[in-house]
């Protein structure tokens, strides 16, 4: 163990590995920081970079960009009332409320420190717990990672979306395109219309690269949205009285690290759905709920802890079990499948110093966060003036060059084009476009694993819980498909009684 944790030392601290650390942070605070991008994207248009890189420094890259991007979108949210990320959205209204009040220092400051700290819990958590994972793991067969996949979908429908029924919608659109071409079980061709080019399927990355990166573009070229204008008061020492908020709230900076790590565990949820609950939480919980949304930093504290802890935890079952915790790890199975680190329980014994390494670049990059996140925020107000008009052009390059250079493909381009406009109409009319990615991502395992079961158990169906492992997660998934039928019927009873 001792030889791992050195050699894996060695590999995180050389001077390429940090230069590449330092440059994709950079890269990841720009991204948060501007209004309508996002660190799904930062890392989406980060895949075609780490196709020149060695697995250390490809994975760091994505870790420290989606750290830094999570946390420096809630500098516009705190600044111009416009969330960077969906994840800053939560608290966008308190963080600019106490700017209009004079606190924008705290509110910033309340942003970066608890950020940093939360995503350090997080991290621990993934250490301790993704090894103990790993050998429960091991006693998983296909008819666990069965239901396992089937909770995660579920939990991308009835968690992640506002509107249970068009998230249903979507997720089947994503597992519609997870069976296009031969990669299922009879090895068949389905829905390929005699296109050599759908063989082996949809390409992940293009479709990545047009839904979140492509879709932006379309949709400033037909709103031209620009950004407000900037308060000029300088931004001061955000640091000072943060000793005091962490003293004055230790129940809520725990309890947002606690629920962020689990609720970014859970296949499906991801950091904005963990913001959200959060920061529900911490009103429900205070001693004073009715100062929220008047400008009180209670809220901000709790809520900021969640966002980056919940990036660690959306780790643990994509190293664990290869299934994406959010849209960001579905993103990163894919590297690490092309950089030969399977995700699943034998990582651990098949690449140790791989998996320290990560672990260390997790730590690096909470820790950098704060010093390059404070030259963020003096430098912010620089950065959110950057013309929406020179941006977007430079992110159709990028979305053009990365999709043509994963496979050296024509058509690659065509499918980040024809999912960008699909994306963008779904968007426009309500539909969320998580669940459809987690579709892609999961639906082929969940056939492949489906078929592998039945033919085990010789067609029969209750096999899928004879095992003590398989039948409890059967019988949660179950119930969670029938907890909002439940609930509905609680609240008729009570209007039938009136």
């Amino acid at each position: 163990m001792l030889a791992n944790l050195y050699a894996a030392f060695a590999q995180v601290f050389d001077p390429y590995v940090l230069a590449v650390i330092f440059g994709s942070s950079m890269f990841g605070l720009f991204m948060g920081a501007i209004p309508g991008l996002s660190a799904t994207m930062a890392v989406a248009l980060l895949v075609p970079v780490t196709f020149f890189m060695p697995a250390v420094p490809a994975v760091a890259a994505m870790v420290s960009a989606t750290a830094m991007a999570i946390f420096s979108g809630d500098i516009p949210g705190c600044l111009l009332r416009i969330p960077g990320t969906p994840s800053s959205a939560a608290y966008t209204d308190e963080a600019y409320a106490m700017t209009r009040k004079g606190q924008g220092e705290i509110a910033l400051g309340a942003s970066l420190v608890f950020s940093a700290v939360g995503g350090l819990f997080g991290t621990f958590v993934l250490i301790l717990a993704a090894p103990a994972l790993a050998e429960l793991a091991l006693k998983f067969s296909s008819f666990e990672y069965f239901w396992l996949v089937l909770l995660g979908l579920t939990c991308a429908i009835f968690i992640a979306s506002n509107n249970p029924l068009k998230g249903f919608v979507s997720l089947l659109l994503g597992m519609f395109i997870a069976s296009i071409g031969m990669g299922n079980p009879a090895g068949f061709p389905r829905f390929t219309f005699n296109n050599a080019n759908l063989l082996g399927g949809v390409s992940l990355v293009p479709l990545m690269v047009g839904m979140f990166a492509m879709s932006e573009v379309l949709r400033y070229a037909v709103s031209k949205d620009e950004p407000m204008p900037i308060d000029g008061r300088p931004v001061g020492n955000v640091f000072k009285g943060m000793w005091n908020l962490a003293l004055k709230y230790p129940k809520s900076i725990l309890r947002g690290s606690v629920l962020g790590t689990l609720v970014g565990a859970l296949p499906g949820a991801g950091a904005d759905i963990a913001a959200w609950m959060s920061y529900a939480m911490s009103k429900k919980m205070s001693r004073e709920p009715e100062k929220f949304g008047t400008g009180h930093p209670e809220g901000i504290v709790e809520a900021g802890a969640a966002n980056n802890s919940a990036l660690a935890g959306a780790w643990i079952p994509a190293l664990v079990f290869g299934i994406p915790g959010d849209s960001i790890t579905a993103i990163v199975i894919g590297v690490l499948y092309m950089k030969n680190l399977n995700p699943g329980p034998m990582i651990f014994v098949q690449n140790p110093v791989s998996i320290y390494a990560i672990f260390m670049v997790f730590i690096l990059a909470n820790l950098l966060m704060l010093p390059l996140g404070f030259g963020c925020i003096k430098l912010a107000k620089r950065i959110l003036r950057v013309p929406r008009n020179v941006l977007m052009p430079l992110i159709l390059l990028f979305c053009i060059v990365g999709s043509y250079a994963t496979n050296n493909s024509v058509s690659d381009v065509g499918t980040m084009l024809i999912f960008g406009l699909l994306a963008y109409l779904m968007e426009v009319n309500g539909f969320p476009v998580a669940p459809t990615i987690l579709g892609v991502v999961l639906g082929g395992m969940l056939e492949e694993h489906f078929v592998t079961s039945m033919i085990k158990a010789d067609g029969e169906f209750l096999a899928f819980f004879s095992r003590p492992i398989a039948g409890t997660l059967g019988v949660l998934t179950i119930l969670l498909w029938l907890l909002p039928l439940v609930l509905r019927g609680l609240r008729r009873k009570p209007a039938l009684v009136r």
